[in-house]
């Protein structure tokens, strides 16, 4: 348990100290490369990927001995992450075609700023780090692992409205998603782009058409989503089936793992 309390401490400092400075600093250094480039989106994401500093230091003393690149699972295959996102996502995107007239003001920085940076470094910091380094390098189990990135992705969305009512749908919906795409990140061998592709396209199927400003939707935005949910969770049972590979998220790994299961 040493290690696991080692671990533990790394994790939360260095996620508390990106939080804190992200907090603090992103948008005036956005401002500043804004300032530099005149292009808000390509600052977004710049400020973004200087923020996850602390990350990656975490990431370094966690994984001594193995690339971060690889410990956070970016080292695995793209194509698949694609190809299972696309298959997925796709009743979402259809049935948002069929219901929604198309988004009039979409733009360049909104798939920067909403698609790209949010798909990629959400699920990089939130999944590949913060529930990731303690799923895989602990005996923690997975609900205690994912715990606290669920709330905090769900916290960090409350910002799409000030009624009460809808603060509280966007904080479950987000805290779910949260869990399910630490899931999926499990499950698909820590293959970090899986998680990343659904979560953009997921989110471009949000952003191509009218469909609501915040992540609760209506009535066939949500038909679609469930849909589209219940695709990703399938296609990850049949894979895993058909690959006669065992689940990571069982009973025996979902609130303490034996020292046998650690994934070193």
């Amino acid at each position: 348990m040493k290690n696991t309390l080692k671990i533990l401490i790394i994790t939360l400092i260095t996620f508390g100290v990106y939080f804190i400075l992200d907090e603090t600093y992103f948008k005036t250094v956005r401002t500043w490369f804004f300032e530099l480039t005149n292009q808000f989106g390509v600052s977004h994401i710049i400020t973004y990927a200087l923020s996850g500093i602390p990350i990656l230091i975490g990431t370094v003393f966690i994984s001594r001995g193995t690339s971060p690149f690889e410990s956070l699972g970016l080292n695995k295959s793209l194509k698949t992450g694609l190809i299972v996102s696309i298959i997925c996502t796709l009743p979402l995107l259809i049935g948002n075609s069929l219901v929604f007239d198309s988004n009039p003001k979409l733009s360049i920085n909104t798939l920067l700023v909403t698609v790209i940076a949010a798909g990629f470094f959400e699920e990089l910091f939130f999944r590949a780090f913060l529930f990731g380094q303690l799923f895989k390098h602990t005996r923690l189990g997975f609900i205690p692992s994912v715990f606290l990135g669920a709330l905090f992705f769900g916290l960090i969305h409350l910002y799409q409205s000030d009624e009460l009512t809808e603060i509280i749908i966007v904080f479950l919906v987000t805290f779910v998603g949260g869990i399910l795409f630490a899931w999926v990140y499990a499950e698909w061998n820590y293959n970090l782009w899986v998680p990343i592709f659904i979560h953009m396209l997921m989110n471009l199927s949000w952003e191509l058409f009218e469909v609501s400003d915040t992540a609760i939707g209506g009535m066939y935005s949500n038909i679609f989503r469930v849909i589209s949910l219940g695709l990703v969770i399938t296609v990850t049972l049949v894979y895993k089936r058909r690959k006669k590979m065992r689940l990571a998220i069982t009973k025996s790994t979902i609130w303490l793992k034996k020292k046998s299961l650690l994934t070193n």
